[in-house]
């Protein structure tokens, strides 16, 4: 009656690839529907249903896997009152889906348990699993194609080193190796930004790795619960780490909506240990591990089987996500956390060092914020000898000298910008009679640098 794929769950679960997103292999199958397919969408014949045998299935699935075991007896009498008041007395298998999976979400209230009817997609999965199963030489080439989950290091004015980080991706010493690379780098800035906010999740091994570089060795982490065990795993930040432990420096992580499942967890290592910001939005919520069973006659079975509780907190993620220490639109989460970081390094500096930092900062939030300029662009619109400014791309500036790449402006307010990744770049522009006549740059401290007369429009 029900077609398990234990071996490719089991390896998927507690390496918590359920929550890779991007992946082409876990996508294959492990993608969650919004909805059900009929049978003749799916281009099978519809065959009789025996709902008893469905729900008992389901019932039998929940009893001895659900993550909660105080919920197993709620929702095995919520199903045995539907069969038993003839509620499941349907002939038709997507009507018969729809009702068993409203009660479940009825009496469970979580979105990772759902039941639904999809041959097109039992008859992927009965494939992939007749194939060998979870195919780890493919995993890897992934991962590596990935570059482990490391999608960007950078280095930003002030000396703030940046990590984008897009799923916390593991296949062992390698994934090892490219963390402790990629601390080794952030290591070596005044302050670090970590961004999550595309990241879908992966393996609690990577957030372990991770988090170890901002606590002291031995210090648990989270509580898996996985199946009801009564012996549930309790990783610790690891002691020993191929670079210098990163406790003390000045961290900012940033969060979205689609920071998901395992990069929740470092979420919550951040906000509920007190060593970064989480700066942005709430997380999504999606805290407990769910794993997939093929029950004959096309239906399918989403269950959660794991739950990961913060050890900081004593609380899990499910359905409520880690908030933000610093609430931020998430478009602009970037330049508040570089200000904030930037803030932070001048109130530990002094004299023009101090300044410099300042004025850095308040550049990156006249970028958060969108600050207008005194005039429309087109007026700063000019050539000034080899130094040309223009205005493109709505309505934004842009400046070059001798046909070197262009440098976006971000206006500071009246007619005075600066250079979008180079703070220390100040541009001041003079008008006589309403009309453009010179450019004078700077630094962020005021000294001038150079003036320049307009030369062609």
């Amino acid at each position: 009656m029900i077609a398990t794929v234990t071996d490719t769950e089991t390896k998927l679960v507690k390496s918590g690839l359920f929550g890779v997103l991007g992946l082409a292999f876990s996508a294959c199958f492990l993608a969650q529907a919004s909805t059900a397919v009929s049978a003749q969408e799916a281009g099978h014949q519809q065959q009789p249903v025996d709902p008893a045998r469905v729900v008992g299935a389901v019932r039998e699935s929940i009893s001895q896997r659900y993550v909660l075991p105080e919920m197993r007896p709620v929702l095995d009498a919520a199903l045995a009152q539907g069969l038993a008041t003839g509620r499941y007395s349907v002939s038709d298998p997507v009507d018969l889906a729809q009702r068993i999976n409203e009660d479940l979400a009825r009496v469970g209230k979580d979105r990772h348990l759902n039941f639904r009817y999809d041959p097109e997609r039992v008859e992927v999965m009965r494939s992939a699993m007749g194939g060998g199963g979870f195919d780890e030489d493919l995993y890897s080439k992934k991962v590596r194609e990935q570059n482990h989950g490391i999608s960007q290091l950078r280095i930003l004015p002030g000396n703030v080193r940046y990590l984008e980080y897009t799923g916390f991706e593991w296949i062992g010493e390698e994934s090892e190796q490219a963390i402790d690379d990629a601390m080794r780098f952030l290591g070596g800035g005044e302050a670090v930004i970590i961004d999550i906010r595309r990241n879908g999740g992966g393996s609690p091994r990577a957030v372990q790795q991770i988090a170890s570089y901002f606590l002291p060795a031995g210090q648990p982490l989270v509580t898996f619960y996985m199946e009801g065990d009564a012996s549930p795993e309790q990783p610790e930040a690891l002691a020993e780490l191929g670079a210098a432990r990163l406790i003390g420096k000045p961290l900012y992580v940033l969060a979205s909506g689609r920071t998901a499942s395992a990069a929740e967890e470092f979420a919550g290592h951040v906000a509920g240990f007190g060593f970064g910001e989480l700066v942005g939005a709430n997380t999504r919520g999606a805290g407990f591990r769910s794993s997939y069973e093929v029950i004959d006659q096309g239906f399918l079975l989403s269950i959660s089987v794991g739950r990961a509780v913060l050890v900081s907190t004593g609380k899990d993620w499910e359905r409520t996500g880690i908030a933000p220490t610093v609430k931020a639109d998430v478009d602009n989460a970037l330049p508040i956390a570089h200000s904030l970081a930037l803030k932070r390094i001048a109130s530990q500096s002094d004299g023009e060092e101090a300044a410099r930092y300042a004025a850095f900062a308040g550049v990156l939030e006249a970028a958060a914020q969108d600050r207008q300029a005194k005039r429309a662009s087109g007026d700063y619109a000019a050539a000034f000898g080899e130094r040309l400014v223009t205005a493109r791309n709505e309505g934004k500036l842009f400046y070059s000298r001798s046909g070197a790449p262009h440098e976006e402006l971000v206006a500071l307010g009246g007619d005075r910008f600066a250079f979008r990744d180079n703070p220390d770049v100040q541009l001041e522009f003079f008008f006589e009679g309403g009309k453009l006549s010179a450019l004078e740059i700077s630094d962020a401290l005021g000294e001038i640098k150079g003036r320049y007369p307009v030369t062609g429009v």
